[in-house]
């Protein structure tokens, strides 16, 4: 494909000879003659001297230095060079597609409603009375329970899993192990010190356009329900606790866990390993960076680090005193010496 046709597509402005021919994509260390590569973090400028790529995805503005032992290296000017990126990805890159179909081997109850235009792959089970829209693709192992209700192009990969009476929309897709619908951690102590198993009767809810990666579990509500607004994104190993509801999309980044009835508020970032205590409420607009723990309700549209989390400035002046305190502690050594020997004088 001309690069002049790229930059066409991706509605970019070129700078550079039209007729370079391109065949892929490449990150910026990793490319080569032929390729399209992006820069969009300030790190990675040293890189746009040396890459090999014959095309960067690049911001206005950007000078575009570059060694004169290397070819020329051509600019496609773009507000958001990430996004233009992830858009170049596809005119190179197809996924497979799945033919409509049930293999023999998949188990679809009498009373189950399947779409047109569904693929459901080998090993598969569909529960009585669960419904799937059109051109839905269940990969293999896919397990949906009695009573759940998918909406149209749903995708689920390998072993992912559906419980009973879960509601999930349009678009939605199930990455390898994701389990939605699983049982929320109700437990009641009972007299003996023995935990009581308390039903789990409400389901899990996904608006359209929801993605579940690998291994993350949404679990069910003990009453009412657990709900992931449209367009929510939820990375591997998520947890989202029973009873909880996060906001249309809202980023939980990998391994971020949610206690029972968390609100999580739209256009979030929740970044690695970040968890919360329950009941508590995260305004529209958060980010909250990682590691940090959240065990009180966090304002709308604020940066919040650490454990206990707190305003991120704050929490950058505690980490700059705390890393001082090795020092701090022998001053206040020798000052308390010099106490003691006025005192003894």
């Amino acid at each position: 494909m001309k690069l002049a046709e790229v930059a066409q597509k991706l509605g970019c402005r070129l700078e550079g000879s039209p007729e370079i021919e391109i065949r892929g994509v490449a990150g910026i260390e990793q490319a080569e003659a032929g390729q399209i590569t992006f820069l969009a973090n300030r790190r990675y400028f040293p890189l746009l001297h040396s890459t090999r790529a014959s095309a960067v995805l690049v911001e206005e503005g950007i000078k575009m230095a570059r060694d004169p032992d290397l070819p020329p290296l051509a600019a496609l000017r773009t507000p958001n060079p990430y996004l233009a990126f992830a858009h170049a990805i596809e005119l190179f890159y197809q996924p497979p597609r799945y033919a409509p179909g049930i293999h023999p081997t998949a188990v679809i109850s009498k009373s189950a409603r399947i779409g047109e235009g569904a693929h459901i792959g080998p090993y598969c089970y569909v529960d009585e009375e669960a419904e799937i829209g059109r051109n839905a693709v269940l990969h293999s192992f896919v397990t949906i329970y009695r009573s759940a209700k998918i909406g149209d192009d749903f995708f689920a990969h390998a072993h992912a899993v559906v419980r009973e009476f879960c509601r999930i929309g349009n678009r939605v897709i199930l990455q390898n192990g994701a389990v939605i619908g699983g049982d929320g951690l109700g437990f009641a102590k009972q007299k003996d010190g023995s935990w009581y198993k308390m039903a789990q009767s409400g389901p899990a809810v996904l608006e359209d356009d929801v993605e579940v990666q690998a291994n993350a579990c949404v679990d069910r509500a003990t009453v009412g329900e657990t709900r992931i607004g449209r367009g929510t994104k939820l990375d591997d190993l998520v947890l989202i606790g029973h009873a909880s509801r996060v906001g249309p999309d809202t980023m939980l980044c990998g391994q971020v866990g949610l206690a029972g009835s968390t609100k999580i508020g739209s256009n979030c970032i929740l970044a690695g390993q970040v968890g919360t205590a329950g009941h508590l409420t995260v305004g529209d607009g958060t980010v909250v960076t990682a590691q940090s723990g959240i065990p009180n309700d966090v304002p709308a549209r604020s940066l919040f680090s650490g454990y206990p989390a707190v305003e991120n400035r704050q929490w950058l002046k505690t980490m700059a005193a705390l890393n001082r305190l090795p020092d701090l502690q022998k001053h206040v050594r020798v000052l308390e010496a010099e106490i003691e020997k006025l005192k003894s004088r």
